[in-house]
Parts: structure tokens; sequence; C-alpha cells
């Protein structure tokens, strides 16, 4: 029976690039592997089909070869070829596709006929701060509990003057292989728990972990400009790894405090203003705390001014640590009703009130368009 292009096994075409064999071919692979497809023949033939197809293309010699010759020119048996696909045919489990593509499984890394060494955890910390520190910036001590490389032992875990031996089990691999059928698992190593040494005679001090738990001071610079949820990260400083591996990092969460005057948006603030009766009526001048600078600046109010106007004070808002300039200050006033009055101060705004018509549009403009809206309402509802 007479083989099927390569390429039409891989469903490429002849140009395709190296990341598009790749591609096509873990594709593949993951569909046809006989460990998801047990006791399927023709999935198992399948599979060798583009095994072999990817072997021949992803080799460079070979592909030339296949190119200008086909079949032919890298076959053994015709006379081609640099001895067949792959060993002896047989097949690894998953962890072999991966491997091959993503430099293997797992989240450890093993150096060189070492053990399989392990990055720390990273940490967390939440740290509040006052509006006003977090606009300006801050630097801060903290405490934190964590763990750190053994000294007695540099992180081995061995008693000083011993070390760790390889594993009789594994061999130092991590890992055990189980044979089923021509089916091949890989398994983690029940004797060393996938580290690929044991540990005869354990460190004191760390009783064989290579390290120990501790507390630890960090001077921790926040920027000016952060606001709720950002984090500084500070590489190196979490958990110690395993076995030599790197350390984790420390990510620090801020959190701001509410403030008794000012509250944030993005990169503005906004503030309520009260102001007097008298200055809302015929205009004039409020002082406005600035965050940042510990000045303030005048406001000016105009004539006639109602609750609830809204006044921008361009530039004078938060500069995050993610823009280029500052937000702005957003004042929005609250006209105040003069309280605990004397008789004479009563008897001068009652002679005031005498002297308006406040039922006039002329000097209540919102209040004479309620007006028209109350008698609206009921003229539906007499309807």
């Amino acid at each position: 029976m007479s083989k099927r292009d390569y390429y039409e096994v891989l469903g490429l075409d002849r140009n395709a690039s190296e990341a598009d064999l790749k591609k096509a071919y873990r594709r593949m692979a993951m569909k046809y592997h006989p460990d998801r497809n047990t006791g399927d023949e023709d999935t198992e033939a399948q599979f060798k089909e583009v095994k072999e197809a990817y072997e021949v293309l992803n080799d460079s010699q070979k592909r030339a070869a296949y190119d200008q010759f086909g079949h032919a020119g890298v076959d053994p048996s015709m006379g081609g070829g640099q001895g067949g696909f792959g060993g002896g045919g047989g097949f690894g489990g998953f962890e072999d596709i991966f491997s091959e593509f993503f430099g293997g499984g797992g989240g450890g890394g093993r150096s060189r006929g070492g053990p399989r060494v392990y990055r720390g955890a990273d940490l967390a910390y939440r740290m509040e701060l006052t509006l006003e520190e977090a606009i300006s910036g801050v630097t801060r001590e903290i405490r934190i509990p964590t763990s750190e490389t053994c000294r007695k032992c540099s992180g081995t875990g061995a008693k000083p003057g011993s070390s760790p031996v390889t594993c009789g089990t594994c061999g130092g691999a991590g890992k055990v292989r189980m044979q089923q059928g021509f089916f091949s698992v890989a398994q983690t190593c029940p004797s060393c728990h996938g580290a690929g040494k044991e540990i005869k005679d354990p460190c004191a001090a760390c009783h064989g972990q290579g390290k120990v738990k501790k507390e630890k001071t960090l001077s921790v610079k926040i920027p000016g400009g952060v606001d709720t949820g950002d984090r500084v990260r500070l590489t190196g400083e979490g958990e110690a790894g395993e076995n030599g591996g790197p350390s984790g990092d420390l990510f620090v969460e801020v959190r701001v405090k509410e403030h008794a005057l000012f509250t944030r948006d993005g990169d503005n603030l906004y503030c309520e203003i009260p102001v007097g009766i008298v200055t809302a009526a015929i205009g004039g001048e409020v002082d406005v705390p600035c965050l940042g600078n510990n000045q303030c600046v005048k406001l000016k109010i105009p004539a006639e001014s109602q609750t609830g106007k809204l006044f921008r004070l361009r530039g004078k808002g938060v500069k995050s640590v993610r823009s280029h300039g500052p937000g702005d200050l957003m004042c929005r006033i609250t006209v105040e009703t003069p309280v605990k009055l004397n008789n004479k101060q009563k008897e001068l705004l009652k002679q005031f009130g005498d002297s308006l018509d406040e039922k006039s549009e002329k000097h209540s403009p919102q209040h004479s368009s309620w007006l028209d809206k109350v008698k609206g309402f009921f003229e539906d509802l007499a309807e």
C-alpha cells in the first residue's frame, strides 16, 4: 500500500513554515494519540502516520530529500534516509508531546544531571495608605513572614558535611516510567517525590526542607499617584525556592483609605463645599484646599449660584502612575441655610423675604418651575 504524501497527512502545503508544521503536528498528535483512543486500531495507524510525517518534515535534511525525491529520498529500504523514525516506533505518553514543544511538563526545572528545582511561591501584602500618601508617594517599612534558604546547609537539606544522594528508585530522573503493553506512562517518583535526590542525614536547622521560616523587614517605596488595587512588585522577596530554585516575588497591594474631604475618581478629585446664602446670592470667593502641596486656592463663586453647581479647577487633581499630567479638582457647592438666628436676624430676614415675591420666576426660577410641574401633575390626574 502506497504512503500518503506527508504534507497531505499534516494538512499543510509545501511552503509551510516550521511554526505551522509544529502547530499542525501538535493538534493531530493530541487527536490521534493512543492514550486517548484506547483499543482503536485505525486511530493508532493514523497516529503513526502523523508521527512519521512530522519526523521527516521537521528535519531540514530529510525534508529537502523528501521534497526532491519523495518517499524514496527518506525510506531506508529504498536507499535513502538516516535510519528510520524515532527508534523503535513505540509511543510515549502525552508528556512526550509536551516536552517536544515546551521543554518538558511541570512547574520545576532541572539542571543538567541534577535534581528538579522549583521556584518559590509569590507572597502578597496589603498596605493601607491615606489619600495624601497615595498622591505624593511614601516609603514604608513592613515585616512579613516568609521562608529563606537555610544558611546552615545552603539549601540542600542535608547535614553539613554530607550531601543528598541520587534516588535509587528513579536514578535521579525524578520520575518512574510504567510500561503497559506498548504504552509508556511517566509518574512522579514515590521515593524522592520528583526531587531526584534523597537525604539520608537531614540538616538539623531546616529538618531536610532546605529552607527555614522567619520574619524579615523590607523597605517599600510606593510611587506617587497609586490608587486602590495597584501593586508594587518586589522581585525575589517571596518564598525561597526548593533545591536551589529562585525565590518568588512579593506583591504589595495598595488600599487607599476614605478621606474626610475628597473623593477620588481616576485622576480627578471631588469635594463638597458649603457656601453661605449671601455668598451664593451676590457672589464671592471661598478657599479650597489642594492635596499634594498643602495650599489653598481661591474659588470664585458667581452671583445667583445654586446648590449642586459644579466648578472645575484644572490641574489640581491627581497625577497617577499611568498618566502624563494631573487631573482636575471638581468642586460641588451646597448652599447653607443660616441657623441659630437671634430675634434681630430673624426680623431682618423676614423683611428681606417680604421684599421678594417668592413665587416669582424672577427671584425663584426653580420654585416657579416646580409649581408648574405640580400643577401639571394634578391636571393629569383629573383627566
